[in-house]
């Protein structure tokens, strides 16, 4: 190496140095640490709960949406930030979109998707240098995914209320083969009578000597007194062998 290359090295690392110590730079850097450690400590839980989306997920959700809102403000300034927020908010119901899964009447990953969407607000917080938002936002979803378990399913042990819940009603026939016909009919003639219109009649099982009915209201509420006289008037059917109702809630 000759002496002259010397200077010009020493001057090409004081830039290097400049660089990084530049106050941009460090507030870019500050913003995408700040995403990082509050999208791990959001994705460490949900990590431990063993949720689809989890510690990587989180973190990179919420770099994403940080390093977008830095560029946007680094470039244009709050307005800039302003519409990368408006982009990471869309984009995210995408991502979240994907990790929701329906099984039958079932669906899963709801709590999944809006924790990922909670991730990018982080990350948007600190994206935009409001880092005790970010940490208090972090605190809020660490709190729902956490605290509010226990309440959610200290409120799942109590039976569904008919009339003041909106779910599915499906009123529960047994028949035998060669009544079906007019065990359908009786349903829905009970049923009108009642003002209870039937959204359709299904085969809920079929055994050789026997086949239940059930027959899906389209009211999402209904009074349980209703039901009840709707059951005894069927039960004193010759052709109907046992009537019941149930109900569950609706996704």
């Amino acid at each position: 190496m000759s002496d002259s290359s010397a200077p010009e090295l020493l001057h090409q690392a004081g830039m290097i140095v400049a660089r990084v110590l530049d106050s941009a730079f460090m507030q870019t850097f500050t913003a995408i640490l700040v995403a990082f450690t509050m999208g791990l400590a959001i994705g460490f839980e949900r990590q431990w709960r063993q949720r689809s989306a989890g510690l990587r997920t989180n973190v990179l959700v919420a770099v994403g949406a940080a390093a977008f809102c830095e560029l946007g403000m680094r470039l244009y300034g709050a307005d800039g930030a302003t519409r990368i927020v408006a982009y990471v908010v869309s984009g995210i119901g995408f991502l979240g979109a994907g990790v929701i899964v329906k099984d039958g009447t079932n669906i899963r990953g709801l709590n999944t998707a809006a924790t990922l969407w909670c991730s990018g607000a982080v990350g948007a917080f600190a994206g935009c240098g409001l880092h005790a938002e970010a940490a208090a936002l972090t605190c809020a979803v660490l709190a729902g995914n956490t605290v509010l378990r226990p309440l959610g399913n200290w409120i799942n042990r109590f039976p569904i209320i008919a009339g003041a819940t909106e779910a599915e009603y499906k009123v529960h026939v047994v028949c035998d083969h060669d009544h079906i016909s007019d065990v359908r009919d009786l349903l829905d003639a009970e049923l009108s009578l009642a003002q209870l219109p039937v959204r359709e009649v299904e085969v809920l099982s079929d055994a050789e000597d026997q086949v239940e009915l059930g027959a899906i209201l389209a009211p999402t509420t209904v009074e349980t007194a209703e039901l009840d006289a709707v059951v005894a008037a069927l039960e004193r059917s010759s052709l109907i062998r046992s009537a019941t109702w149930s109900v569950e809630t609706t996704s």
